[in-house]
């Protein structure tokens, strides 16, 4: 190798170990996340609620199928339970317009469960957006034999925030 070449490695090698000292060696695994969302081709919401998840620093992989029924029960997810579109993140199913706020309370957390949900399509929900009025929602956490609300929503804000509007 020239001397040219050596030099152009060497300062390669010392740029990345510097850029790897200062940003504390990996990415934190709350900011730079992955989830994988299973949608079908055809869905504008399940689009634009990914859209919702990448604002909030989340990267998005999206796998599209005909039928997310498979995925669903592969994952866990009951049927009454069930939206237009299925995620896993860090072993966690999310079903539906979940928000990515309440996500990273899951993922922070790390409770005995199988996910969250929020059934059905509510108006106002992350990528169900209106100028209409938003539909109360909860977001539910659930196993394999219970379910409880894990949060309250009203449109895209908290239940608590949205009933001093």
């Amino acid at each position: 190798m020239s001397k040219w070449t050596l030099g152009a490695l060497s300062a390669a090698l010392i740029a990345l170990a510097t850029a790897f000292v200062f940003t504390g060696g990996f990415a934190n695994p709350a900011n730079a996340q992955t989830i994988t969302v299973y949608k079908t081709p055809w869905c504008g919401c399940c689009t634009a609620w990914i859209k919702h998840l990448q604002r909030d620093g989340l990267e998005v992989r999206v796998i599209e199928r005909e039928d997310l029924a498979p995925v669903r029960e592969q994952l866990g997810v009951p049927l009454k339970l069930s939206s237009c579109h299925t995620a896993l993140i860090d072993g966690y199913a999310i079903e539906g317009h979940v928000p990515a706020a309440e996500i990273r309370k899951l993922l922070e957390a790390r409770p005995q469960a199988i996910g969250l949900s929020v059934p059905g399509m509510p108006m106002g929900s992350p990528g169900m957006e209106t100028p209409n009025a938003p539909h109360a929602y909860d977001v539910i956490l659930f196993d394999s034999e219970q379910q409880s609300v894990f949060a309250s929503y009203v449109g895209r804000f908290p239940a608590e925030e949205a009933s001093g509007q």
